[in-house]
């Protein structure tokens, strides 16, 4: 059930990235924006060419049509009337451009009919006239100047084998530009992706060698420039070539879905969950085969009416098996129908605009190219998603043969000791064999035992480290102090054989102040201290060591407790560096009768802890902060040392006293400094808790008696 939940978690985060990626990419480009358009609302229409030798008659349009012109594929031309009547606003002396939402017109001629009845021809547009698209525009567009604002009627001949299927827009010259370069930005950005998307996948394939990868590759770049047919942008990319690019819309549609039924199949499996169902997905790839070829052949109708229901069938079958395969709980199902949902969502938007039910303007390819970018980077994530589930499958078959190896251990195991019991009773020379068994083991245990002594000794070459190395961080100070101060004795002797006149005297002040030669000595004492209590707690360590042997004992001594707090600081500083607060909150407490290196010893260890959690795990916005109280409470003093790093958690609050118990990376804990620290206040009759919880810091609490 988690790792479902987990499934679905996964991804919704991956669609959340996706949304936050596409949707404001578009949105900035100006997608949801653009010029003002003016749009007819009616249209007139018959078949045939216009007759300029005769006279305008309306009468001759007498079918219309509401919103767009969608008469599918007819055999013989059409005349469409728009009545200019029906804008306002038209401006004589400004420049329109009268706009058909189609890319594929092969021919399109522009009457204007003035009051008179008479036609004038006004321009000439079409994919057989690329050489009027100085504007590289995707769609059929007319400039509208002068004398045509002026007309009463506009008139369209119409020539062309495609389907018949558009409206038309009027803007001003720079509203139209400004969409026309907005659409540019917007496919540049959708090419821009799927050639990143078709670049990395490829370069996954090479990597793995993964069939599913190469069909993927494949079908992104066909999807790719079957929207780019479309939209109109694959007529230049073509060369301006009329007869490919009109096959194209076609052609790049039925390759990229030959691409992605094997694609489909590697995806999510097909030949394990619905073998018997997935060779009828070869059905559909021999009606794409056959639209393409009837469309070369010039049946265009027919061929387009096969694409048709070739998709209207291939979106059943993926969507009923990719349903079926993810209710199995298959990861890659989940993604493949969140992806497909996005395609069937663009296409869904598509054709209501088509049908007019919603109205995206100048955009109305924007669904299926969002669709379709959506739906490649989910499948891309999805095949990236496909590595980790190939690791986890290949683990688990490892761990599966590691288990099927151990059983067949156990098993011989089991058939040994059963032979060697049947031997045993027949031949002496099994009973040698057993004793030597019985040596062998007698030495695994020694060796296991020399491993935990191993274990030990590194716990307390540790322990000794830390005091050698405070003794050598304390030397390179130490001589650039020494060397000041004989600098000073050098001057004063220099000076002193000349008599110590008075510019003497008061240059030998000005170097005393210039070195501070006070706060010098004062540190040189401070730095001799610390190398002192380093050395006395090797000397205290290295006597653990001979006590652990019973050949030598320790005395008791009375301590003030806050020297050996604040030598343990002084120790500890170089560690911190300046990047931790130290609070100190030290009450009136007696000298406290203990073993004066071991109760350092503990200082160190809880406090060298605390500074390596703070440092390590740092908080956002919090300033680690080292916290030492003391106090004293009928006849025991309480040793406060708290910290407000990350905390921890109850099941290793728990564990913290036992040795060999360590949370840092291997080979920089042993596990044994909280170990010795509980052993050294249980000795001295004391104890030791800690407080802590995850994000609110660790607190040890240290209670001894004053008097052993």
């Amino acid at each position: 059930m988690k790792k479902k939940y987990s499934n679905f978690l996964n991804t919704g985060l991956t669609l959340v990235l996706v949304l936050l990626v596409i949707i404001p990419t578009f949105y900035f480009l100006g997608v949801f924006g653009g010029g003002e358009a003016m749009t007819f609302q009616q249209f007139r229409y018959q078949f045939g060419t216009v007759d300029t030798s005769q006279p305008f008659d309306l009468s001759q349009y007498d079918r219309t049509v509401e919103n767009k012109v969608s008469l599918g594929f007819i055999r013989e031309p059409v005349s469409v009337l728009i009545d200019l009547d029906e804008l306002d606003g038209f401006k004589e002396d400004t420049a329109y451009f009268l706009e058909f939402s189609n890319s594929d017109i092969q021919e399109a001629y522009l009457y204007a009919i003035d009051e008179q009845g008479d036609y004038q021809l006004a321009g000439v547009s079409g994919t057989k006239h690329p050489e009027v698209n100085d504007l590289r525009s995707p769609n059929i567009y007319f400039p509208v100047l002068g004398d045509i604002v002026k007309a009463k009627y506009l008139v369209f001949e119409i020539h062309t084998q495609m389907p018949v299927d558009f409206s038309v827009s009027v803007y001003e010259r720079n509203e139209f530009l400004e969409n026309n370069s907005k659409r540019s930005v917007i496919i540049s950005v959708y090419a821009g992706i799927m050639v990143a998307l078709f670049l990395y996948n490829l370069i996954l394939f090479f990597s793995i060698l993964d069939k599913v990868y190469l069909y993927y590759c494949f079908y992104i770049f066909f999807i790719g420039l079957a929207q780019l047919s479309l939209s109109g942008y694959s007529f230049f990319i073509l060369g301006q070539n009329v007869f490919l690019y009109e096959i194209s819309m076609v052609g790049f549609t039925a390759l990229s879905s030959i691409f992605v039924i094997p694609f489909f199949q590697l995806f999510i499996k097909t030949s394990v969950y619905v073998p018997k169902i997935e060779k009828y997905l070869y059905v559909i790839i021999v009606f794409y085969l056959l639209a393409f070829a009837l469309r070369l052949f010039g049946l265009v109708e027919v061929s387009y009416s096969i694409v048709d229901v070739s998709g209207l069938l291939l979106a059943v079958a993926f969507f009923s098996i990719g349903g079926y395969v993810a209710s199995k709980g298959d990861r890659s199902a989940y993604f493949f129908l969140l992806a497909w949902s996005f395609l069937l969502v663009g296409l869904v938007l598509f054709i209501m605009n088509n049908q007019g039910v919603v109205d995206l303007g100048a955009y109305a390819n924007l669904p299926m190219l969002s669709g379709t970018a959506i739906e490649a980077l989910l499948l891309s994530f999805a095949l990236a998603d496909k590595i980790n589930i190939l690791k986890e499958e290949k683990e688990k078959e490892q761990h599966d043969k590691l288990e099927a190896l151990k059983e067949n251990e156990r098993l011989i195991k089991e058939q040994n000791v059963y032979l060697e019991d049947m031997v045993k009773s027949r031949t002496m020379e099994l009973e040698q064999t057993l004793k030597n068994l019985k040596d062998t083991q007698t030495q695994l245990v020694n060796q296991e035992k020399m491993a935990s002594l191993g274990q030990l000794t590194a716990g307390i070459a540790h322990e000794i480290n830390n005091p050698i190395n405070f003794v050598s961080s304390n030397i390179s100070p130490l001589k650039r102090d020494i060397k000041d101060i004989l600098e000073l004795m050098d001057l004063y002797r220099e000076k002193g054989e000349l008599e110590f006149s008075e510019d003497s005297k008061s240059e030998v002040r000005d170097l005393e102040e210039d070195l501070e030669l006070d706060y010098l000595l004062d540190e040189v004492n401070q730095l001799l201290a610390g190398m002192e209590d380093g050395a006395k707690r090797t000397v205290e360590i290295v006597r653990g060591l001979k006590l652990f042997s019973r050949i030598d004992e320790q005395d008791v001594k009375e301590v003030d407790i806050h020297d050996g707090l604040d030598s343990t600081l002084i120790l500890l500083n170089s560690s911190m560096a300046g990047r931790i607060n130290i609070r100190k909150e030290y009450g009136d407490l007696p000298l406290v009768e203990c073993l004066a290196g071991k109760i350092n010893q503990v200082f160190m260890n809880i406090i060298s802890n605390a500074i390596q959690a703070m440092l390590d795990h740092q908080i956002e916005g919090r300033t680690p902060q080292l916290t030492l109280k003391t106090s004293i409470s009928n006849d025991k003093v309480i040793i406060e040392i708290g910290d407000n790093g990350p905390g921890m958690p109850e099941h290793v609050r728990e564990k913290v006293f036992e040795p060999f118990f360590t949370t840092k990376p291997v080979g920089k804990g042993t596990g044994l400094g909280l170990s010795i620290v509980y052993t050294i206040i249980e000795n001295h009759k004391g104890t030791v808790v800690v407080k802590s919880a995850p994000g609110e810091g660790t607190k040890f609490i240290i209670t001894l008696p004053v008097r052993q």
